[in-house]
C-alpha cells in the first residue's frame, strides 16, 4: 500500500523569468551563438514602444541579452528597472537622459562603439538623433537572477527606491574619463567608441595581448575587453558559460568544450556574440584571431566589480590577481600553451593555412611550426 507522501501531487516547478518573457509578445532568439547583431530580425516590442528582441542562448541562465532598434527621429518609452543592463551601441547615434528626480534630468550623448552601464533603478529614455537611420544597441542584464529571486514583475520594474551612492546627479558621470588601479582596472561609467580605446598589456593570457578590465556604474560592475595579435590565440580557460562576447573587430573562431564531450566551434566576425560554454557546467574555451589585423573582443557582464567582496573567501584577496590568470596547476583556471591538446594547435595552423596568414605563435607554443611573433616575455607593451 503507497504510503500518503507517495502519492501526494508533485509540485510543479515554476520560471518566472520564462514567464514573464513569454508575456512580452517580443520577438524570441536563442542558439549556440549570434552570427551577426546587426542582423537579428526584431519586431514591436510593447514595453519599449520600439522594434527589438529577447536574446537567451544555450549558455545563458542568470542573464539574458535585450536587443532595441529605435527608428529614425524616435525615442524609447521611459523606463526603470532594479536588474543591472551593461550596453552597447551597435549602430546608429543618439542621447541617453537619466533621472532620479524628474527636475534634475541629465542627458549624455552615445554613438556606435559606445558602451556603457546605467545606474541600478534610474529612471532613462534613448533618443535616435539621425532622420534618416535606425539606431541599434544590445544589453546584457541579470534579469532572469531577479526576476527568480523575487518572483514579483512589479517590484522590479516599479521599485521606487534611488541609489544615490552610485549616482547622485554628478555633471561629470557620463563624460568619459576614467582612472587607472592596477591590474589593468579602469573605473569609468561611459567609453565613448570602444574602439578606439586603448588597452594596457596582458602578457598572462598569451597571444601578445592587451586589455582593460572595467569598474562601471559608480564602481559596482565588471566587464573587460581584450585585443590580440593575427596569427595567434588566447590561452585556454576554464569556468561557467556566462560570459557574454561581443566582436568589435576581426575574424576567427571559438572553440569550447565541456569535460568529456566534443568542441563546439563559432566563428566569428564583427558584430557576433557568443557565450563561453553553451551549457551548465565547466567550460574550457579559447579565442582564436585567423584574420589579417588584432581581434578584438568586449566582455559585457553585470558581475560585481573586484571592488566588492562576493564572498567570504575573496574578501581579503588582492584585487591585481585574478584566479582565470594563474594556471590549473596553480589552483587557477587557465591552461598553458604547453598543457593544451596539441590538436588545438593543428587545427589552428590549418585555419591559417587556408587564408594565407601565417602562424606567428613559434615563442609560445611548443607545437608552432610557423613564425615567433609575441613571447610570454611580453615586449609588445602596452598601446598608450
Amino acid at each position: 500500500m503507497p504510503s500518503v507522501a507517495e502519492t501526494a501531487p508533485i509540485v510543479e516547478r515554476i520560471d518566472p523569468y520564462a514567464e514573464w518573457r513569454q508575456r512580452e509578445e517580443v520577438p524570441l532568439v536563442g542558439g549556440i551563438y549570434v552570427r551577426n547583431m546587426r542582423e537579428v530580425e526584431v519586431g514591436d516590442w510593447p514595453r519599449k514602444g520600439v522594434k527589438g528582441a529577447l536574446l537567451y542562448l544555450d549558455g545563458d541562465d542568470e542573464n539574458d541579452e535585450h536587443l532595441v532598434e529605435i527608428p529614425p527621429g524616435g525615442s524609447t518609452i521611459p523606463e526603470h528597472h532594479l536588474y543591472e543592463e551593461a550596453i552597447y551601441v551597435v549602430s546608429g547615434r543618439g542621447t541617453c537622459s537619466v533621472w532620479y528626480d524628474e527636475r534634475k534630468k541629465q542627458t549624455f550623448e552615445w554613438g556606435e562603439g559606445s558602451f556603457f552601464c546605467l545606474p541600478t533603478n534610474i529612471n532613462y529614455q534613448f533618443f535616435n538623433v539621425s532622420g534618416s537611420q535606425p539606431a541599434r544597441y544590445f544589453s546584457v542584464t541579470n534579469l532572469p537572477e531577479m526576476l527568480r529571486d523575487f518572483h514579483n514583475d512589479d517590484f522590479i520594474f516599479n521599485c521606487t527606491y534611488a541609489f544615490t551612492d552610485r549616482y547622485a546627479g554628478d555633471s561629470d558621470y557620463f563624460n568619459g574619463e576614467g582612472k587607472l588601479y592596477r591590474g589593468r582596472q579602469w573605473e569609468t561609467n561611459f567609453v565613448p567608441d570602444m574602439r578606439k580605446m586603448k588597452l594596457w598589456e596582458w602578457k598572462e593570457r598569451g597571444g601578445g595581448g592587451t586589455n582593460a578590465f572595467f569598474m562601471l556604474a559608480g564602481g559596482t560592475i565588471n566587464s573587460h575587453v581584450s585585443r590580440f595579435q593575427p596569427g595567434t590565440y588566447k590561452k585556454g580557460h576554464r569556468h561557467g558559460p556566462g560570459a557574454h562576447l561581443y566582436i568589435i573587430g576581426g575574424e576567427g573562431y571559438v572553440l569550447t568544450q565541456r569535460e568529456k564531450e566534443g568542441r563546439i566551434r563559432c566563428d566569428w566576425s564583427e558584430g557576433s556574440l557568443y557565450l563561453s560554454g553553451a551549457g551548465p557546467g565547466l567550460w574550457l574555451h579559447q579565442h582564436f584571431n585567423v584574420g589579417q589585423t588584432p581581434a578584438t573582443y568586449l566582455v559585457l557582464g553585470v558581475g560585481k566589480s573586484v571592488r566588492y567582496a562576493t564572498s567570504r573567501w575573496n574578501a581579503n584577496q588582492r584585487t591585481d590577481k585574478r584566479q582565470g590568470e594563474l594556471s590549473a596547476k596553480e589552483g587557477g583556471y587557465q591552461t598553458e600553451y604547453e598543457e593544451e591538446d596539441p590538436e588545438v594547435h593543428q587545427i589552428f595552423e590549418a585555419e591559417l593555412a587556408k587564408r594565407g596568414v601565417p602562424c606567428r605563435m613559434k615563442s609560445l607554443s611548443p607545437y608552432c611550426t610557423g613564425e615567433a611573433g609575441p613571447s610570454q616575455a611580453g615586449e609588445w607593451g602596452d598601446e598608450h
